[in-house]
């Protein structure tokens, strides 16, 4: 694959994420000059344009940009760890465990005492979902099992997320919780950057680093050992990466899905089928469709806001349908 292209490939990506920052930080009910709006705040003057830009639309463009990134990155990654083009970041629970223990923090109320509570507990769900795929399949176990836990990890948040639901005090509860699962970047603040900032960045700073094992896995387990590649250290490695980035991303604006599954397979072919290409290619895919798909929710005539979550979702969904249908008749 020549490196120009893919190199003209990323500048493009980088090129759309600045312009659909702006195009977002412009886009809402109230609509408003970003310039003057910049040089009032520039020249301490504040109105209610300001507060809507500083307080609103700016936290919400970077989160959207910061979890796009972080959804299509670790998607690329599973698909490369697990040699399967319909992984995603949440095959291992993490995206469910997140889920749980931010479901149970709106459930008990327990948000109302700190809003930090709940991106934290998020990052705690995560991390516990991969221990206990850990403990259930042991360091040296298949991949087919790894995926049969995170399989059993996924049912039994996605049961107790049922059940909150069902038993939530009030309509007012149930409201919040389904919503929150659905995905959504209206209520994001800066302070909620800050804090899914530092074990995102760690996130992505080890999936860095993994680019030449993924690209000697692609050869096969027993070839990427012989290269000198710990497979199971990798493989462990990049569950971790995972958890952390993944489930800040979720504890903090709720579940988009699909994103992970559908930009590492578009952007695969355009980078050669190389997994260490294709690990960055995805994270500004991930960040691209995103603030296309938040930008979108708030163009949408809807009665009700529209979540993101449903819109990435209404996208995906055939997306994934279509990768089954065409893997089935590659089979033999």
């Amino acid at each position: 694959m020549n490196s120009d292209r893919v190199f003209l490939l990323l500048w493009m990506l980088g090129a759309l994420i600045v312009a659909l920052f702006f195009v977002s930080l412009t886009i809402g009910r109230h609509s408003f000059s970003l310039w003057q709006t910049v040089q009032a705040l520039l020249a301490h003057e504040q109105s209610v344009y300001t507060l809507i830009l500083v307080e609103l639309r700016l936290p919400r463009s970077l989160v959207a940009i910061v979890t796009g990134a972080t959804l299509g990155l670790c998607g690329a990654a599973m698909q490369g760890l697990l040699r399967n083009p319909l992984a995603s970041p949440g095959i291992l629970g993490s995206s469910s465990g997140a889920a749980l223990f931010a479901v149970i923090v709106l459930y008990f109320g327990f948000h109302s005492i700190s809003p930090w509570l709940l991106p934290i507990a998020g990052m705690v769900g995560a991390l516990l979902a991969i221990v206990l795929v850990y403990a259930m399949t042991g360091n040296d176990s298949t991949i087919t099992t790894i995926i049969l836990a995170g399989v059993a990890i996924n049912a039994i948040a996605a049961a107790c997320i049922s059940l909150a639901i069902n038993l939530a005090p009030s309509p007012y509860a149930v409201r919040e919780i389904a919503l929150w699962t659905l995905g959504d970047l209206s209520k994001v603040s800066l302070p909620n950057l800050w804090l899914m900032l530092p074990t995102t960045l760690i996130g992505w700073a080890m999936l860095a680093g993994c680019g030449q094992g993924l690209n000697a896995l692609s050869l096969g387990e027993q070839t990427a050992s012989s290269m000198g590649i710990n497979v199971s250290r990798l493989r462990w490695r990049i569950f971790l990466a995972t958890a952390l980035a993944v489930g800040a991303a979720v504890a903090t604006v709720g579940a988009v899905g699909f994103i992970g599954l559908v930009i590492p397979h578009l952007l695969r072919p355009l980078v050669g089928y190389e997994p260490r290409r294709l690990l960055f290619a995805s994270a500004l895919g991930g960040a691209v469709m995103l603030l296309l798909a938040d930008i979108a929710v708030r163009l949408l005539p809807t009665q009700n806001p529209l979540q993101v979550g449903v819109l990435t979702a209404l996208v995906g969904a055939p997306f994934f349908l279509y990768l089954i249908v065409k893997s089935r008749k590659v089979l033999p």
